[in-house]
């Protein structure tokens, strides 16, 4: 029967090596625990089992969703376990435009659903940049037509990101470059863009639908840096368009939003410069105006001083006779000082305050004397005072602590006899439990000259119909345990007799183990 399976399998995969089947996809439920994933596919009149291996499915443009239209290449062969024939899935694409669109619709309600085209997320495009990053493909007219639209606008530096924009793997691609220019350090060696253009020419659905790939749209959210898509002509839409800060119509727009006009700009920078120029004219103009009313308003220098040169010379006038009254005040007043020191000499003055300093002197001496004494006295009582009570602690501390090893005796006698006492019990006890034991335990039957018939993994057989023919039995006695294998058994022995007979010995009486006292339970 293999060998019939095995040429069956080699003339279908040799009349049918490789195939292409259109159908939709029925019964998909995801990928198995092994990574393997397997469906059907069917159209009106036949049904087809596939299946995709784990290392194909990961790389698979289209991953398989039920109800999906789509066009299946692979190869035919047999399933040997089931007598059945699949298709062995290599690659997998939606089957005409109406399946890419509903695809692309359906994809673009989950990433709606997740906030991603959200208008918030949207950034500015800075107005002047100092590099752009373009991820295109480096030999298409897309990034001739972008750097000559820079070079007539405005030149900047300029950094290439190279791609493929359609086909296998372009969408891993244009997820990496937009991933690899957002991982740029600010600083480093080649400088970080300002702004991306994703940029591709136009085509089908088919063609751009790299752009339509979740891995780039989460790419193009995730960018940091702002970000224009200009995918194919006016009309196309892809799901990039949706996600990016502005969508260009053309690659050439997008360049156009990237940077302004430079003749533009310096013209309006040389009238802003102008205009600058006659607003600073102008206000010195209307200053100086102002100037020149405020000091025609102003009184003249003499007008302005003849009022202080008045109090000047008012204060000059009184001035000398206020310093001739004050010199005679300072007269009179030495000549009382004068007369003060003639009626109480300084030498008198002076014996009298050293007399009263002597007096004052011993005076502090004798404080600290009295002082001193009235501390020793004090120092001296409360010494004895302590010796006294230091003696009464230790009496009284040492008669506690016999009063407590007298009692600790009691308790430590006491905890000995409870100790015997719970052992004699516990021992009683355990002596009636293991003569139960001894009772209820199938080993008595043994010694009765019975035996325990149990299985290869040492379970108790209990009926004949649970043993099979050549199965290896433990018969358990009560002396040990020996192995035998189980035979057929028959009704009948040969020539139509029963089964011979054994001559029955006469058996021992068994000797039945001695029957214990109901008062040593």
């Amino acid at each position: 029967m293999g060998d019939l399976a095995s040429a069956l399998k080699r003339t279908l995969e040799d009349a049918f090596g490789h195939v292409r089947l259109r159908g939709e996809i029925s019964g998909y439920r995801g990928q198995h625990g092994s990574g393997h994933a397997y469906f059907s596919l069917k159209d009106g009149t036949a049904r087809i089992d596939a299946v995709v291996w784990k290392g194909t499915f990961n790389r698979l443009r289209q991953r398989p969703q039920e109800g999906l239209e789509v066009v299946a290449t692979g190869r035919i062969t047999t399933f040997a376990g089931k007598s059945s024939y699949q298709i062995v899935v290599e690659t997998l694409e939606p089957a005409g435009i109406g399946a890419w669109m509903a695809l692309l619709e359906e994809r673009k309600r989950v990433l709606s659903a997740e906030g991603l085209f959200a208008a918030d997320r949207k950034r500015a495009i800075p107005y002047l940049p100092r590099v752009v990053g373009v991820v295109t493909s480096p030999t298409g007219a897309v990034i001739r037509d972008i750097l000559h639209r820079l070079e007539d606008r405005f030149p900047r530096p300029v950094l290439v990101w190279p791609v493929r924009v359609q086909g296998e793997g372009a969408a891993e691609e244009i997820a990496a470059a937009i991933r690899g220019f957002n991982a740029l350090p600010p600083d480093g060696a080649i400088p970080r863009p300002d702004v991306l253009i994703v940029a591709r020419g136009g085509g089908s659905i088919e063609d751009l639908w790299a752009f339509n790939e979740e891995i780039v749209v989460r790419a193009a959210s995730e960018s940091t840096i702002p970000l224009i898509s200009a995918v194919g002509h006016e009309t196309d839409t892809t799901l990039i368009d949706f996600v990016s800060d502005r969508r260009a119509p053309t690659p050439t727009g997008a360049a156009e939003m990237a940077v302004p006009v430079r003749a533009d700009l310096v013209a309006e920078i040389r009238d802003l410069g102008h205009r600058q120029g006659e607003a600073v004219r102008r206000k010195l103009d209307r200053e100086g105006s102002d100037l020149r009313a405020l000091l025609r308003a102003m009184p003249g220098a003499d007008a302005f001083l003849a009022g202080k040169r008045q109090r000047l010379d008012l204060a000059e006038a009184r001035l000398m006779p206020a310093l001739a009254g004050n010199a005679r005040d300072h007269r009179a007043r030495f000549g009382r000082l004068l007369d003060r020191l003639g009626r109480h000499p300084p030498g008198l003055r002076l014996a009298q305050a050293r007399g009263r300093l002597a007096l004052v002197a011993d005076r502090p001496r004798s404080a600290l004397q009295n002082y001193a004494t009235r501390k020793s006295e004090a120092l001296g009582y409360l010494g004895r005072r302590l010796v006294v009570a230091r003696e009464q602690t230790l009496v009284r501390a040492r008669t506690e602590t016999a009063r407590r090893f007298e009692r600790l005796g009691a308790l430590d006698t006491r905890l000995d006899q409870a100790i015997r006492r719970l052992i004699e019990r516990r021992s009683d006890r355990l002596g009636n439990f293991a003569a139960l034991l001894g009772t209820l335990s199938y080993r008595a039957v043994l010694a009765r000259g019975f035996a325990l018939v149990r299985d290869e993994d040492g379970a108790p057989i209990r009926a004949a119909a649970s043993v099979t023919p050549g199965q290896r039995l433990g018969l358990e006695f009560a002396d040990g345990t020996r192995f035998a294998r189980s035979e057929a058994a028959d009704d009948t022995a040969p020539g139509g007799e029963g089964p011979p007979k054994r001559k029955r010995q006469p058996r021992k009486p068994a000797e039945a183990p001695p029957q214990q006292s109901l008062f040593e339970l």
